[in-house]
């Protein structure tokens, strides 16, 4: 559903995204995940036929972004990271004006704007001046925008940025009923716990590179038999983490307050050994875990260059 061959976009000496090849297959879900200026968004502008590239294209829908880009406006519902200037509309006004840019006749706008104001919750709000919107609803209303048309292929660009958890976890279900309905959607974001739940497939880019990509279960599968541990600690925590630092095995030490989590490469017995050791060294330890991989523990592990 979506092809990217090759793509690379350069400003200057600078490249932003460097022969990216990408394909989303139909019906996916896919999280796309990197650090500020990867090139995430520079890919999602490109897709959305707002970014000329400089070398490469990309297909959505079977149309090329590059020779056919009214089609692909037609197949996609893209929300971009930044809201725009509409402050003198309201929520109907916002919606009609886009369902007109849509193509969708004028006699049958209005059902439209119904059907995604019920569907975003915000039937309510259907007079209400944009300007006084909350960013969080703001996010809701962009949502039901790019449904409108009910197009195959969605492209969300932060779309659980400003949310509230209710909000949230309402993203979260839309974004499963769009999976059922047969919907191929690309979302980026920095919620990296968001994407575990929502996606099926994901992708980590930096440097303009892709440097993992695969079904969720894969991706974990590749980090190796790296453990990611968390101890917290009563008293005494300084001494327990200048032992972890010396610690063979261990790759990572991340501290929180009183709680340090740990990457290490160990079996059962070393981690029982480790944890004996440390309350012998006078450590006070108040808890002592395995925590099992996420997809922020992925991140972090991939944008450091230690995949297994």
């Amino acid at each position: 559903m979506i092809e990217i061959r090759e793509f690379t976009k350069r400003y200057g000496e600078v490249t932003a995204v460097d022969g990216l090849d990408l394909v989303i297959g139909e019906g996916e879900t896919f999280g796309f995940i990197g650090p500020n200026g990867a090139g995430k968004s520079t890919t999602i502008r490109f897709l959305a036929t707002l970014l000329r590239p400089t070398h490469g294209d990309a297909t959505v829908n079977g149309y090329s972004v590059r020779r056919s880009p009214l089609e692909v406006r037609r197949s996609i519902g893209y929300m971009p990271d930044t809201f725009g200037v509409y402050d003198r509309m309201n929520v109907l006004q916002f919606l009609e004006f886009f369902a007109a840019g849509y193509g969708i006749p004028r006699a049958k706008r209005r059902q439209a704007v119904d059907a995604v104001l019920e569907r975003l919750g915000l039937a309510a709000k259907r007079k209400a001046a944009l300007r006084g919107l909350s960013r969080g609803m703001k996010q809701r209303l962009c949502l039901a925008k790019v449904l409108l048309h009910d197009p195959p292929v969605l492209i969300l660009d932060e779309p659980a940025n400003a949310l509230d958890p209710r909000a949230r976890a309402e993203l979260k279900s839309l974004l499963a009923e769009l999976r059922q309905a047969g919907k191929t959607v690309l979302v980026s974001s920095h919620v990296l716990s968001e994407l575990a739940d929502c996606c099926t497939t994901v992708g980590i880019i930096e440097h303009g590179k892709l440097v993992l990509h695969g079904p969720i279960d894969e991706v974990y599968r590749r980090m190796g038999p790296k453990r990611t541990l968390e101890i917290r600690f009563l008293s005494e925590k300084d001494v327990g983490l200048e032992m972890l630092a010396r610690e063979p095995g261990v790759t990572s030490v991340r501290v929180e307050g009183r709680t340090a989590t740990i990457e290490w490469e160990a079996d059962d017995r070393q981690q029982a050994e480790l944890l004996t050791r440390l309350v012998a060294r006078g450590a006070r330890v108040l808890s002592f875990h395995e925590r099992e991989l996420d997809l922020e523990d992925v991140f972090l592990r991939v944008t450091k260059g230690v995949v297994g």
